[in-house]
């Protein structure tokens, strides 16, 4: 259940990335000009950077985590071949710690070395599930869908309109997908609606402000 929350908690957060970053990048050249196929350019070009971006680094840093829980279970299984017993009290005082009494927590012990000593140890010493490692290709696709599915909005919205209303259209649509982000990012990590939303919100809709007049002020210095 934690797992999934946590890859519809990134869904959430990729897709985003993809709204504000492609909302900002097409506002801005919508500021310089009223060209669609420049704007498609532009757009499409940083959907592109933008996913494959997020898709690598995802990829780069889910490896990285991978490579070090293999790690660490590699380093346990040496040391439960060579000191068995020690291992064993380790154990023991770590469930100790968690509020059993000793007994308990040394049958308790017992029962798990017995069943599956690297299991037991890999799930209260370390917090792994050997079970359900990061999968870094997983995690790279799923990056690149939510980047994806979050730029298309601003992407769309700013050209199927007509050029005097594709910045206003795109911002309320932007605005309006940010407000929708920031609720569901609140309600899957427990934290305030509102506190969520006016961030996200204004994250947005300052980043969209920011590119226009620079795009602007670019538009008509180059003319």
């Amino acid at each position: 259940m934690s797992t999934r929350l946590n890859w519809l908690r990134a869904g959430v957060l990729g897709a985003n990335d993809g709204i504000i970053s492609t909302a900002g990048l097409v506002v801005g050249v919508a500021g310089a000009t009223t060209s669609r196929p420049s704007i498609l350019a532009a757009g499409v070009a940083g959907l592109l950077a933008g996913s494959l971006s997020m898709a690598a680094g995802e990829y780069v840093s889910v490896s990285s985590q991978r490579d070090s829980e293999r790690a660490a279970l590699d380093m346990e299984r040496r040391e439960l071949a060579a000191e068995p017993e020690a291992e064993l009290d380790e154990l023991t005082d770590l469930l100790a710690e968690r509020g059993l009494s000793r007994d308990v927590a040394r049958e308790a012990a017992e029962q798990l070395t017995d069943r599956d000593a690297l299991r037991a140890h890999a799930r209260v010493e370390l917090g792994i599930n050997p079970d359900e490692l990061a999968n870094p290709w997983h995690a790279a696709f799923a990056s690149l869908v939510a980047f994806t599915v979050g730029a298309l909005l601003p992407l769309l919205a700013i050209l199927l309109p007509g050029p005097s209303a594709r910045v206003p259209v795109t911002v309320v649509a932007v605005l309006a997908a940010l407000t929708l982000c920031g609720v569901l990012s609140a309600r899957l990590g427990g934290a305030p609606v509102p506190r969520a939303v006016a961030r996200n919100v204004a994250g947005g809709a300052l980043a969209m402000a920011v590119t226009y007049a620079v795009g602007t002020w670019l538009g008509t210095t180059t003319t």
